[in-house]
């Protein structure tokens, strides 16, 4: 299944449409930092919108209202407030122009002719026109590329519109691109928009991933969340090992506990010890979420620009190292995995313990502690029952974790069978 991409790319100033006019009209004589360009085949290259001039002569040439209405009012500002046209372009917070960039994964074009190609692209610039609304006095240049590994078509646009403005009462130009694509949200409802506008023209194309773009989460962000991550995981098994480890130890003297008429004393140190695996097994778990939370948006992201990489080299190496290191990180997820399913294994087989042979105060604080994890989903119905069976909390703890009745056991001295089952382990 090939997926159909709609991307809006704001442009905030004129150097940056500039430097964006250069790449889209193909104006350098070599393309050293991007070698996936074949400049052989850039005559191929189809202009829709055509434009003879360079970009930022041709955007002042569409807003020379908005550049004559400025002119006039600088006319009456203070001295120290006057801004030539350009100044007050580059300062504001709003975007000069918005480039479109629609795209498809790349088997999508494997059979398609050039006059198919450029169907497909008369139909994106149709859904520019009708669904996002601009007119086609406001498209600054249209081209499709045809000298990468993957056709596209970059619609760079400029939102010039007239807007009533309280303050003189009067109607101004401005710019403004929230006047065709409102906010996050709405992109992605014209994103939907676009794609069944394809397959209404027959494209078998379904929806790129959503919400791929929504945080905007850039390469850099990306790759130090995953270094956090990394090391997060790494620490987590760090103090797992070292709390097993001292939990292993302490239990080897287990069997010096003080055997007594009515209880039997487990060491404090010893019970410290499986405290501190626990607490850190909680964190392993409570970590889980969030590491798989960034799996899936380091993979939804590397799949939703599987086809932007071939643009530039070094965006294509920073994309293969982040899959290598998201890869990395699955595999170090499935071993905490492992490794708090073992745990929680030991965990059952120590609560079971404590329930057998720990004082009244240690049964209490283990009853509790079983609880908790029932409650938090870590101990399911029958962990309940493995652990508590034939053992004085039996009956609380399978009625707290709805045991069935038949599964309780017929007791006569509970504390009689776990003294001599101690004993006998001794």
């Amino acid at each position: 299944m090939n997926y159909g991409i709609f991307i809006s790319k704001p442009i905030m100033t004129l150097n940056d449409l500039a430097q964006i006019g250069s790449h889209n009209k193909r104006e350098k004589k070599a393309y050293n930092s991007n070698p996936d360009i074949k400049i052989e085949l850039s005559k191929n290259n189809i202009e829709i919108v055509p434009l003879a001039d360079k970009y930022v002569k041709g955007f002042y040439n569409l807003t020379k209202d908005y550049r004559k209405e400025h002119e006039e009012r600088m006319k009456t500002e203070r001295k120290e407030r006057q801004k030539t046209f350009t100044e007050m372009l580059n300062k504001s917070k709003s975007v000069v122009a918005d480039e479109l960039l629609f795209t498809a994964t790349h088997n999508f074009f494997d059979t398609m002719t050039t006059k198919d190609i450029v169907d497909w692209a008369n139909t994106c610039m149709n859904f520019v026109y009708e669904d996002l609304g601009y007119k086609k006095e406001q498209v600054l240049h249209a081209t499709i590329h045809l000298d990468e590994a993957t056709p596209h078509l970059h619609c760079v646009v400029v939102p010039l519109v007239k807007k009533f403005d309280k303050r003189t009462s009067t109607e101004r130009y401005t710019i403004s691109k929230k006047q065709y694509i409102r906010d996050k949200i709405h992109l992605s409802e014209l994103q939907d928009v676009y794609n069944v506008r394809l397959r209404e023209k027959g494209y078998e194309l379904e929806r790129g991933i959503k919400g791929s773009d929504r945080k905007h989460i850039k390469m850099k962000e990306f790759k130090k969340a995953t270094g956090y991550y990394e090391d997060k995981v790494s620490a987590i098994n760090k103090n797992l090992d070292n709390a097993m480890q001292e939990f292993e130890e302490k239990m080897k003297t287990t069997k010096n506990s003080i055997i007594d008429k009515e209880y039997i004393k487990v060491r404090k140190d010893t019970f410290d010890s499986m405290n501190n695996v626990i607490k850190e097994t909680k964190k392993a778990i409570e970590f889980q979420p969030k590491l798989e939370q960034l799996l899936n948006e380091v993979d939804n992201y590397t799949k939703s620009h599987q086809t932007l990489e071939k643009e530039n080299r070094s965006i294509q190496r920073e994309i293969k190292s982040l899959k290598t290191r998201n890869h990395n990180l699955l595999e170090e997820n499935k071993n905490l995995k492992s490794y708090v399913k073992i745990i929680l294994k030991m965990m059952k087989q120590f609560f079971r313990k404590l329930l057998q042979i720990g004082n009244e105060l240690t049964k209490e604080a283990t009853t509790t502690e079983i609880k908790e994890y029932y409650d938090a989903n870590y101990l399911e119905s029958n962990d309940v029952y493995d652990i508590a069976k034939e053992t004085t909390r039996e009956e609380e703890l399978f009625n707290y974790a709805k045991v069935p009745s038949y599964l309780k056991s017929s007791r006569e001295s509970y504390n009689d069978k776990e003294k001599r089952d101690y004993e006998r382990s001794l």
